[in-house]
């Protein structure tokens, strides 16, 4: 059993900057990819990226890439999101998720086995 809190979400102007921290209780964290999703109002959730159990492979869609980090700490149970060059469509509730694999090239929300509930990002324009 996974259990993962959000926090870090807030309001932020259109090219600033925030990082959001999704903090794993339980077992098998670090043996477990973890990726982060989002959610639009009006929209479905969507993958933003995801972290290879040792940290060492990263994805990110293509409309994050070059503006967001992901990162993880394994000994603090903790993956990261490092979010640069907001932009107002960036606005949604951000979920980290915790895969049933340690390595997935591929991110349907299907391989995600726990959520955590969702920490909100608001970019101003």
């Amino acid at each position: 059993q996974v259990q993962l809190v959000e926090s870090g979400g807030g309001l932020v102007q259109a090219g600033g900057s925030l990082r959001v921290s999704c903090a794993a209780s339980g077992s098998l964290f670090s043996s477990r990819a973890m990726g982060w999703f989002r959610q639009a109002l009006g929209k479905e959730r969507e993958f933003v990226a995801g972290l290879s159990w040792t940290g060492g492979t990263a994805w990110y869609a293509d409309s994050v890439k070059g503006r967001f980090t992901i990162s993880r700490d394994n000994a603090k149970n903790t993956v990261y999101l490092q979010m640069n060059s907001l932009k107002p469509e960036d606005t949604a509730v951000y979920y980290c998720g915790a895969a049933t694999y340690g390595y997935i090239s591929i991110w349907p929300e299907s391989i995600i086995d726990y959520w955590g509930k969702g920490t909100l990002v608001t970019v101003s324009s």
